[in-house]
């Protein structure tokens, strides 16, 4: 709790006794001045609750940032480790010859022939 919550707490509550006793004795200057009263200090509250929610804000965005930086390490790192694994696959798929591999190169050969054949243009 912060200065602007109490003294806007206090402003208010005096506000509330300062109207009763203008609605006791029949006083509208009595009535007005509470009713100023409780509004002011109504806002110092809230302001002062703000203030304090801000504060709190500040308090724990650094233990955020952090966090968030370790995450976004970590899923950087992932990728890197399936880019690597994918890389060695494939490596691995041309080194050793995969039967795959040389299906792929034929059918796209083979695309290519007939493309080459149905469009007419061979000179």
């Amino acid at each position: 709790m912060n200065k602007h919550e109490l003294h806007g707490g206090a402003r208010y509550l005096g506000g509330k006794v300062e109207k009763a006793i203008g609605d006791a004795v029949d006083s509208r200057d009595w009535q007005v001045s509470g009713v100023k009263d409780q509004v002011a200090g109504g806002a110092e509250n809230v302001f002062g609750r703000a203030q304090s929610v801000a504060e709190n804000v500040a308090d724990a965005t650094p233990g955020l940032i952090e966090e968030a930086r370790e995450k976004v390490g970590d899923a950087a790192t992932r990728a890197a480790d399936a880019a690597t694994r994918g890389a060695h696959e494939a490596r691995d798929a041309v080194r050793n010859g995969d039967e795959r591999l040389l299906w792929a190169a034929v059918a796209a050969i083979g695309g290519f022939a007939l493309g080459w054949l149905a469009s007419g243009r061979r000179g």
